[in-house]
């Protein structure tokens, strides 16, 4: 694959960028406390603005690196909410051309169609300038709406892994999703 980092991408409501250590205390307002975001994810709700802060800066330390995707979500209309969620390569494979996605985005921006337009604006990213072969992304069953938005992307159904990834809900199946370069839409 190409490597390129987390350069800015962006769609007509969204900016994904990196994240600053000034965005920490509208992270942590956003989507790193919240509860509902973090039920089906493997990190536990942060206590309070440092922890988002120190990993913020952990972030930050590594976006020197051409392998390393994180990006934050943005809104054009309203940029002083700072980000209201992340979406990054959790792991990557040189060897098959692949990057495993991974994204989450605070409780009150559910639903309104911006995760799936995050997705679809890395998604095209990684192929197109990446030069990625496979995108994959799994979700909790219990998570329906992330397997809802790799859907809306394009992204098909593959299996279900049995006991097959961890959560704050301990040991738990995992939907696998993925799209092939060669057929997309």
């Amino acid at each position: 694959m190409n490597h390129l980092g987390t350069i800015e991408l962006a769609s007509s409501r969204l900016t994904l960028r990196k994240f600053s250590i000034s965005d920490a205390e509208m992270c942590y307002r956003n989507w790193t406390s919240d509860e509902k975001v973090a039920r089906y994810l493997r990190w536990r709700p942060h206590e309070n603005v440092g922890e988002t802060a120190r990993i913020i800066e952990n972030w930050n330390d590594k976006y020197t690196d051409v392998t390393f995707y994180q990006w934050a979500i943005v809104l054009k209309d309203d940029p002083s909410l700072g980000p209201i969620g992340t979406i990054s390569v959790n792991k990557y494979d040189d060897c098959i051309d692949m990057v495993h996605l991974g994204f989450c985005i605070g409780s009150k921006w559910w639903n309104k169609g911006i995760t799936s337009e995050a997705l679809y604006l890395v998604i095209q990213f990684m192929f197109e300038k990446v030069k990625a072969n496979r995108i994959e992304s799994w979700h909790d069953p219990q998570n329906i709406y992330s397997g809802k938005v790799m859907a809306k992307c394009g992204m098909k159904y593959e299996g279900t892994l049995k006991s097959g990834d961890y959560s704050n809900r301990g040991i738990v199946d995992a939907c696998v999703y993925a799209i092939i370069a060669n057929e997309r839409v």
